[in-house]
């Protein structure tokens, strides 16, 4: 049997992963009750992940061992431009999103490995500040790797096909 620790390595995702970032992607969505069985979602992703991976997007995948082109964990971070201000006069602020482990390799430290690859990236390219949604399951990751409530609440106002 290949050694395992040596093969979970964190790396950068590419355009080849496109299909199974939004696999894993579905498994996440369907795990947070949400239907993700309409194709809209996956081809608007496939398109902007094509336009915007290593530009202002990144994946940090881990691999599958045993499958070829399979994935079994990732994080997804996105910057973007803000206005300056006193606490971030470059004005770059971090987003992580995405972050899934495929429940049979879940309890590995998969998602600990994929998350400190995109904090690295974050911190390399300059972003002093970066913020997650966190799931009940994944709080306890996210404070051990330094993230805690803000001094402002996150207040969200959504209009679309599903909102109010």
């Amino acid at each position: 049997m290949p050694n395992m620790k040596a093969a979970l390595k964190p790396r950068p995702a590419t355009a080849a992963d496109i299909g199974e970032i939004i696999r894993l992607g579905t498994v996440m969505f369907e795990e947070a009750g949400m239907d993700a069985s309409d194709p809209a979602w996956r081809d608007a992703t496939r398109e902007t992940l094509r336009r915007r991976l290593e530009h202002d997007v990144r994946v940090c995948v881990m691999d599958h061992p045993r499958r070829p082109g399979g994935l079994v964990a990732q994080a997804a971070g996105i910057v973007s431009d803000r206005l300056p201000d006193p606490s971030n006069p470059a004005g770059r602020a971090g987003y992580v999103l995405w972050t899934v482990t495929d429940p049979g390799w879940r309890g590995r430290g998969l998602a600990r490995a994929v998350m400190t690859s995109l904090l690295e990236w974050f911190e390399a390219g300059g972003v002093p500040g970066v913020e997650l949604h966190a799931t009940a399951q994944g709080q306890p990751l996210y404070a051990s790797l330094g993230f805690e409530p803000g001094a402002y609440p996150g207040l969200r106002r959504y209009r679309g096909p599903h909102g109010g």
